[in-house]
């Protein structure tokens, strides 16, 4: 996996021949990415070419790659598909960021830092129509396929914004906001692979329903590390989240528990507060939240994510890229402690 620069993601790859192939593939896309991005407009192409510069680990045109080893990973389409859902991922980046505030985004001032907010979105909606045109040569099943992908990514940021409503379940809510707005294009990525790739319809369909419920495992473990992690293994300063009121699954749990003892009962006092930015009672509130039976019953959901993921496999031939795509499993089960 060094080869691919991916060790955090977790994936290991069994064979050289399927690396290889891979990586050629994320050559190609690294490629394609910059020339379908260009723009005749000086400000929208370096606005545009912003955060295809900062980098990023390529994840999605990664499962593009995977999901097309189950047929014939050199198949035309195959890179102008991962061209489209890693453009696509990147259109939401831009208006998250605007959503979110963010002043930084993979370490460089953000595009609404920098731009501001409407040059930002607009930027995004640019990104979006590019791929929306890639896709428009990939066939008619492409275009649905990412379309739909985008407004379940479009749902899951409204339903975020909005919050739980009526007597909603906050748990079911954050998890339907995370399939909507991560499981959603991995998912769709990997189905691209084995689409493009010439993969039989049931194996195709098995690689979706990997996809989804990963991506899931994937966020849900991100969360546990926020709070769990003594460094910056979760790619940002422990217990961001908790200053910044963001509910994940360890404070849902911990906040619809209805434990008597002291810890929990102050544990939920201090959650109530939403947004922690006093430096005492959010090292207190970290320090319970780590020891609570919350963050075990969060671990716990996240690894049956990663078992229910596995299964989804079954019917993929044992071969090398299925350890891979298992091997991510293993990994976010692990990684959850």
């Amino acid at each position: 996996m060094a080869g691919l620069g991916l060790d955090s993601i977790g994936l290991d790859f069994a064979d050289a021949q399927v690396e290889a192939s891979v990586a050629g593939v994320l050559a190609k896309v690294e490629t394609e990415l910059r020339a379908n991005i260009a723009s005749a407009d000086p400000m929208v192409d370096e606005a545009a070419r912003h955060l295809v510069h900062a980098g990023g680990k390529r994840f999605r045109p990664l499962l593009v790659a995977l999901g097309a080893q189950f047929g014939d990973p050199h198949a035309p389409q195959v890179v102008p598909a991962a061209v489209v859902m890693e453009l696509t991922h990147l259109a939401t980046l831009y208006h998250d960021d605007v959503m979110d505030e963010a002043p930084v985004r993979r370490g460089a001032v953000s595009a609404n830092s920098r731009w501001g907010n409407a040059v930002a979105i607009l930027v995004g909606d640019y990104l979006f129509a590019r791929a929306a045109d890639i896709a428009a040569d990939l066939g008619t099943e492409a275009v649905r396929l990412q379309a739909r992908t985008f407004a379940r990514l479009v749902h899951g940021q409204i339903a975020e914004t909005v919050g739980p409503r009526g007597d909603t379940d906050p748990v079911a809510h954050y998890l339907n906001v995370i399939a909507e707005k991560t499981g959603s294009l991995i998912a769709t990525s990997v189905r691209f692979g084995g689409m493009f790739g010439g993969a039989p319809a049931p194996q195709i369909e098995a690689l979706a329903g990997w996809g989804e419920t990963i991506g899931i495992a994937f966020q849900l473990s991100d969360d546990l590390l926020d709070i769990s992690s003594e460094s910056v293994q979760s790619g940002k300063t422990p217990g961001t989240d908790l200053r910044e009121g963001v509910p994940t699954l360890p404070v849902l749990y911990a906040l619809g528990a209805d434990d008597g003892d002291a810890a929990s009962v102050r544990l939920r006092e201090i959650l109530a507060l939403g947004s922690i930015t006093d430096d005492a009672l959010h090292a207190e509130a970290l320090g319970l939240l780590r020891e609570s039976p919350a963050l075990k019953r969060a671990r716990e959901t996240v690894r049956s994510y990663a078992e229910e993921a596995r299964a989804c496999l079954a019917p993929l031939p044992d071969s090398a890229p299925r350890q891979a795509l298992e091997s991510l499993c293993d990994f976010i089960a692990d990684r959850t402690g």
